[in-house]
């Protein structure tokens, strides 16, 4: 049985972890090389954002096993009126797809939204049209397409 509970850093390892799954998984089915997720780095990260309270990370747990997680974080905007809440990584491991493990973690982020007074929360999909189903997926629980592209400009 699944169960979804808030994590502390001591997880950030098996956070860390699946967050490579959900890099190599965009890379393997765009055949671009999107990312370049260094782990140490990305557990140290993770460690840090959720002691600093920067991050919020919601898992779901078989047994000990983390299967899938999503991470909320804190930004501010005008059109949004106010605080609102990032889903910056969401990932649930292939065969705990489609199980309702998702819609589960969905839930969760949401239920901690409104508890925290934000207007939305807001995500970016992985790059289309290779991720049609997981558009899908976001749009039955109850986000909107609003357009765009999700860009980046490093600053070195």
């Amino acid at each position: 049985m699944v169960t979804i509970t808030e994590i502390d850093g001591s997880r950030a390892q098996d956070i860390a972890r699946l967050a490579v799954c959900l890099t190599n998984e965009i890379i393997e089915r765009t055949g671009i090389q999107h990312f370049d997720v260094d782990v140490p780095k990305a557990v140290r990260l993770c460690e840090q954002y959720l002691h600093n309270g920067h991050y919020t990370v919601f898992a779901a747990v078989e047994g000990a096993e983390i299967v899938g997680f999503g991470t909320l974080c804190e930004s501010y905007s005008l059109y949004a009126e106010g605080a609102f809440g990032i889903i910056q990584e969401f990932y649930v491991q292939p065969h705990y797809r489609s199980s309702g493990v998702g819609r589960q973690l969905i839930d969760a982020l949401a239920a901690e939204a409104k508890k925290r007074n934000w207007t939305r929360l807001e995500l970016c999909t992985p790059p289309l049209p290779e991720f049609d189903r997981t558009v899908s997926f976001y749009q039955d629980n109850g986000f909107e397409i609003t357009g765009g592209y999700k860009m980046k400009r490093p600053i070195c």
